[in-house]
């Protein structure tokens, strides 16, 4: 017992050296917290303004590496009952005492997320779409009071759509496919309601981060932003542009921040990256070289599994979390195995046609606006951008768009749906938009929809998965180029899939086992959750088509 004892303590001192907070990020968002809209008040004593693992040091790793939750998220999601100091006190003084109980302790001081929609009593002799119009308000969380906000939540001004189960914050990219159902619902606004909101954390923090907790500050997600925007110029008209031109133009230089820094000899800062011959594209990179707060204890077996340097792994697993695709095997140098993550040296296919398109609608933004000079040098940004991806990211042989290794010089052996972005945005020309349609036909398409990867590794990003926006990018990716045949395929095969998966359990899900019908899901970081968001978002806008 005592050497298991000793063991155990010796993991938790080294699992201590892990904690660290870049200074930047409390300033900011203290300084979010400063901004908050008139009438609200600052919401946080000094040491409620930092991050779990630095507000609870010991206490936190005790909790995360003792594995107290099945799930890392749930004890960073608590909201403490007590302040700070009086929780730690407490925990010092009762930890050495025989028969002490830490997770006993935790749910004495400290109050368990909700769990969206994971209680929710469903009526399937309604329809997939009136269950999806019910749950709506179930997954809907109002203003922030940011006075009574404890935990690790960012309080938003405006009401808004969480994902459901585990997910009880907004998340970036998941927020554009729920808005495709809102649209569909004619909850507009709604739709209004959320991109204030994303609005309100750019102006606040300087960019969207990848969730509204204080954990996510350090890595934003894909950049859907201009998306967005798009989505309620289509609705309101294109006097929405100007509104939102001045949060554009900060969501671009978040992803541009180094641009001018890069050079032939160092080629990567932050999220840019200089090419052999000039160009400049991005990757994903998170600001932090640690542990996640959420997934503490796997992060640390991870790093030690891999035999690598410890922060090395730990940016590369954060970073694959900004993609939102945590994890694939897109970032596996192995193509198997997570410590073999190196998220860091891959330009992605997704993020770059993304920011084509920011760049395409900040120019549309500043011709409308009148501002030539802009709208000009924003066109000759996103041609430069659409020429790079087509030069280092079509793989000819493979018939297919894909993900970049700069470092490696060579392109990625892991299709993945992400390499139908380029035909979503329209990047592509005829004829690689039909070689890719083939490519998609014979090794995507299942039974059920589109495999995310063609790699079987128990990750949940990978076969056999299919996820509800990786299905609509193809869908409208396909009929962007009259490949109406094969969208209509892959369009009834996930739709049937959802609707069998509703009927016979009352749910809709996060994703779905796209191989086996008889299943709900693959493999993945946690158990698959109830709601949800951007199934319901997805599936509503091409039930109401």
């Amino acid at each position: 017992m005592m050497a298991r004892l000793v063991k155990k303590s010796q993991k938790i001192n080294k699992a201590m050296k892990h904690l660290y907070w870049p200074m930047i990020l409390l300033l900011t968002l203290t300084a979010a917290c400063r901004q908050a809209p008139e009438g609200v008040v600052e919401y946080r004593e000094t040491k409620q303004n930092l991050p779990p693992q630095e507000r609870y040091g010991e206490l936190f790793v005790a909790v995360q590496m003792n594995q107290v939750f099945p799930d890392g998220k749930t004890f960073v999601d608590c909201t403490p009952k007590y302040p700070t100091d009086e929780i730690l006190d407490k925990y010092q003084a009762a930890k050495g005492l025989e028969g002490f109980d830490l997770k006993a302790f935790v749910l004495e001081n400290f109050e368990l997320p909700k769990q969206y929609a994971s209680g929710y009593q469903s009526d399937t002799s309604r329809s997939a779409a009136e269950h999806i119009n019910e749950l709506w308000p179930v997954l809907t969380r109002q203003p922030d009071d940011t006075a009574a906000v404890r935990g690790t939540l960012i309080p938003l001004p405006h009401p808004y759509i969480v994902p459901g189960g585990r997910f009880g914050e907004i998340y970036y990219w998941d927020s554009y496919f729920t808005m495709l159902g809102l649209q569909a619902a004619g909850k507009l606004d709604m739709i209004e309601n959320m991109i204030d909101n994303f609005a309100y954390l750019i102006d606040t923090i300087g960019f969207i981060p990848n969730g509204n907790r204080d954990y996510f500050l350090t890595r934003s997600q894909p950049p859907f932003f201009a998306s967005m925007v798009q989505l309620l110029a289509s609705e309101k008209g294109n006097e929405v542009y100007p509104k939102y031109l001045p949060r554009l133009e900060k969501e671009y230089e978040f992803w541009m921040r180094g641009a001018e820094q890069v050079t032939a000899a160092g080629p990567a800062a932050e999220h840019v990256v200089r090419l052999k011959d000039g160009s400049i594209l991005n990757r994903y990179w998170d600001r932090g070289a640690y542990p996640r707060a959420e997934m503490y204890h796997d992060d640390v077996k991870t790093a030690e599994e891999s035999g690598r340097d410890a922060a090395e792994v730990y940016r590369h697993i954060r970073s694959a979390c900004e993609s939102g695709w945590d994890f694939s095997s897109r970032w596996l140098a192995d193509k198997q195995n997570l410590h073999t993550i190196h998220t860091n040296d891959i330009i992605p296919v997704d993020l770059n046609c993304l920011l084509y398109n920011l760049e395409q609608t900040l120019a549309g933004a500043y011709l409308q606006a009148g501002d030539l000079e802009n709208g000009t040098i924003f066109q000759q940004k996103a041609q430069q951008r659409h020429q790079a991806i087509l030069r280092y990211c079509w793989d000819d042989e493979g018939s297919f768009f894909k993900d970049y290794d700069f470092v490696g010089d060579s392109l990625v052996d892991a299709p993945s749906l992400a390499g139908m972005f380029p035909l979503y945005f329209s990047l592509a020309i005829p004829e690689q938009a039909k070689m890719a349609a083939a490519t998609l036909e014979r090794d995507f398409l299942k039974a059920g929809g589109l495999l995310t990867t063609l790699n079987h590794t128990g990750q949940q990003w990978d076969a056999p998965n299919g996820w509800a926006p990786l299905q609509w990018i193809s869908i409208i990716g396909l009929r962007n180029y009259g490949l109406n045949g094969l969208a209509d395929e892959a369009k009834n095969r996930w739709v049937g899939l959802n609707v069998k998966v509703y009927r016979n359990t009352g749910k809709m899900v996060e994703k779905y086992n796209v191989e086996d019908m008889s299943l709900l899901a693959g493999g993945g970081e946690y158990p698959v959750q109830d709601g949800f968001g951007w199934t319901n978002g997805v599936l509503l806008r091409l039930l109401m088509e």
